[in-house]
């Protein structure tokens, strides 16, 4: 090749040109997306300063750095010469077939709004969702994530979540625990209940209003069981309800009250046997 050929320097100036385009395209989305970052944090500092809704806060975080991200794509493609409108019919072409691809996905993120607007629950919320137990850590576009007793991480989708039903043990400030406890039909029933009452009375953690009631439900196959319905503080929903458990065991057992497990008399019929069998 002729290097001082007319056709040479023409390949030359269009490399040069089109290879400063693609740094300079590179540069663009390499800082835009920086700024991108940088001023979705920025909003969402701003957001928690006004004590703005955590569930809405990273929402509205997610969202806003997708659409400052997509404006940065569309500049640095822009710097490389090609017609941004006819590449936006194309890509809303393409958009439009990969939904209606993806409805079910697609389905999610119009949950995720509702659970935005409704606000059924919010991060930091104890709840059951689609079946499952646990706080909430997150609500994105897709899918709500849990972190359960266990430790377990839970991601669920939006569409599972809004479709099914939704239970918020943290919406209300108290909360009642039920429990049942039986008794021998041989034990004493007014000491029992008395003793019930005092482990209720004794406990600092349980409210007084409403009022703790203790009474008997059922004369079972086996055992006579009481109800045993406290109300406390939902934080302290767990530690009252296995104290308890501990306290009534402890109690019985010092005072001679039986905790019956199941059983069942067997009667025998003694009746002669006819002759010859």
């Amino acid at each position: 090749m002729d290097f001082s050929s007319p056709e040479y320097s023409q390949y030359m100036d269009l490399a040069v040109t089109y290879g400063i385009k693609i740094i300079v395209s590179i540069l663009i989305f390499v800082i835009g997306k920086w700024i991108s970052k940088a001023l979705s944090n920025t909003a969402e500092k701003l957001m928690v300063r006004g004590n703005v809704d955590t569930t809405l806060v990273k929402f509205v975080r997610s969202i806003l750095y997708i659409l400052l991200l997509a404006v940065v794509i569309m500049a640095a493609i822009s710097n490389l010469g090609i017609e941004t409108t006819s590449f936006v019919a194309v890509l809303g072409a393409v958009g439009l077939a990969v939904g209606l691809s993806l409805q079910g996905t697609l389905s999610n993120v119009g949950a995720a709004v509702l659970i935005i607007l409704f606000r059924p629950f919010k991060v930091g919320d104890f709840v059951i969702i689609a079946g499952e137990t646990g706080v909430v850590d997150e609500v994105s576009m897709f899918s709500t994530t849990l972190t359960t007793p266990q430790g377990q991480t839970m991601i669920i989708p939006n569409s599972a979540v809004i479709g099914g039903t939704i239970t918020n043990n943290s919406l209300k400030e108290t909360k009642r625990v039920d429990l049942t406890f039986g008794i021998g039909y041989d034990d004493d029933l007014r000491e029992a209940k008395k003793l019930l009452e005092e482990i209720a009375a004794n406990d600092a953690l349980v409210l007084k209003d409403p009022e703790p009631m203790v009474a008997v439900a059922e004369l079972a196959d086996s055992s006579v069981n009481f109800t045993y319905r406290v109300w406390v503080n939902t934080a302290d929903y767990w530690t009252v309800y296995f104290d308890t458990i501990e306290k009534v065991k402890l109690a019985f057992d010092d005072n001679g009250i039986s905790i019956p497990y199941p059983q069942m008399d067997l009667h025998l019929d003694n009746t002669k046997q006819t002759e010859g069998e």
